[in-house]
């Protein structure tokens, strides 16, 4: 067993059963070629290693071996390792992936030009009709230049995907490994929400006291994103609307940030909600807003008292707004009994499709469980990591 297994699927499964094709060209960013390789390898894909020759000045073909476990390909030989891995057989990839690509490589290719490994696998995977996505890495007056934007544009229209980099320091620098990962297990994984619409309103309400402080609660938001990610994964169009929350948001996800429940109310619009094809409501959003003070309120008191007011819920409003579209909402409560009854309660009178029960206890935890209610009343309990629960949440909405 080659060490590279030892990491298989130690992520995920999400790859099982999944042959890549990594391409790597002549950029500086091909030193990134290893570390992408064990993460594909870390959702258990089976990676072809691809360089060309200008590849192999920049990074040596033995790196890519020990990241894949497999001989990376430099030139053809009698096996015609181009038809082996991307003809129209049982043994085909699944997916072409040229990460870093150069401005040469992009246009050889717009080209039909087949004068390295690289360009041969990618002609011949188009004429497959096998996916093919291209990361492009390179001087930014390079990726500027109107012919490559021209031969981009021509690629496009065969098919390929491109995942734009980020322009920095004058350099169009390639795309962040996660988007790169993601947008692999988005091409060849589930694809059961593909053209499904989602939103995921998520984080927590940050209510103002004065000018300084603010009144919120323990919500870190890993259940809103991990949610926006499955969705993603799964070929969904998402949008993620953010409050206050300490967790990271990818960048290839589509945020609309918001702070206090007014702000919140503000996107809850007919004409905003009524695209959507299932909409989840995981925020914790306050039950009571204070009155804002103007102004600091000065320290040293002994006592200060603050006046609450009850908060209008948000989730009766997005109801009445989108009266036929999937709806779930969430119930937390520091026991599970009192969690469920609360859900159900939350369901009825909201008119909801489910109602995700938990306790406190899920509150910045990486695992929780769940019990889910729908409209029989009927309870399902799942237990595992934030992941694990939101692919199970997302199957309500397929």
């Amino acid at each position: 067993m080659h060490p590279a297994d030892d990491i298989r699927g130690s992520a995920s499964k999400k790859l099982s059963g999944k042959k890549i094709v990594l391409c790597v060209t002549g950029s500086i960013a091909a030193v990134e070629s290893v570390r992408l390789a064990r993460e594909l390898l870390r959702h258990d894909a089976e990676v072809i290693p691809v360089m060309t020759l200008a590849a192999t000045r920049i990074l040596h073909p033995d790196a890519l071996w020990f990241a894949t476990g497999k001989k990376p390909i430099v030139e053809l030989s009698g096996d015609t390792e181009h038809v082996k891995y991307c003809g129209v057989t049982n043994k085909s990839a699944h997916l072409v992936l040229v990460s870093p690509c150069t401005a040469n490589t992009i246009s050889k290719i717009a080209l039909g030009i087949d004068d390295t490994a690289v360009t041969t696998f990618v002609t011949t995977a188009i004429g497959s009709k096998i996916p093919i996505v291209v990361v492009p890495a390179m001087h930014g007056s390079m990726y500027n230049h109107g012919v490559v934007q021209k031969n981009i544009e021509r690629c496009k229209k065969e098919g390929i995907c491109f995942i734009d980099p980020f322009l920095c320091e004058g350099k169009a620098k390639m795309a962040d490994l996660e988007e790169i990962v993601e947008s692999v297990i988005r091409l060849v994984g589930k694809r059961d929400l593909t053209k499904k619409r989602i939103l995921v309103v998520g984080g927590a309400t940050a209510q103002p006291l004065d000018d300084m402080r603010i009144l919120t609660n323990r919500s870190s938001g890993k259940t809103a994103v991990a949610l926006a990610k499955c969705a993603f994964e799964r070929g969904a169009i998402i949008d993620l609307w953010f409050g206050f929350g300490l967790e990271r948001i990818p960048s290839y996800l589509s945020v609309k940030r918001f702070m206090t429940v007014s702000d919140l109310l503000g996107f809850v619009t007919v004409k905003e909600l009524r695209k959507y094809d299932g909409l989840i409501v995981c925020a914790a959003i306050a039950d009571y807003i204070p009155e804002k003070h103007k102004g600091k309120i000065p320290s040293g008191k002994e006592k200060l008292l603050l006046e609450l007011s009850p908060a209008p819920k948000v989730i009766s409003k997005i109801r009445k707004c989108v009266p036929k579209a999937v709806l779930v909402g969430f119930k937390v409560e520091s026991k599970k009994e009192k969690a469920i009854e609360r859900a159900v309660e939350l369901l009825n009178k909201n008119k909801l499709d489910f109602v995700i029960a938990n306790t406190l206890s899920a509150f910045g935890s990486t695992d929780s469980e769940i019990w889910i209610v729908n409209k029989k009343e009927k309870v399902i309990h799942k237990q595992g990591t934030k992941d694990v629960l939101a692919d199970a949440i997302l199957d309500l909405v397929c």
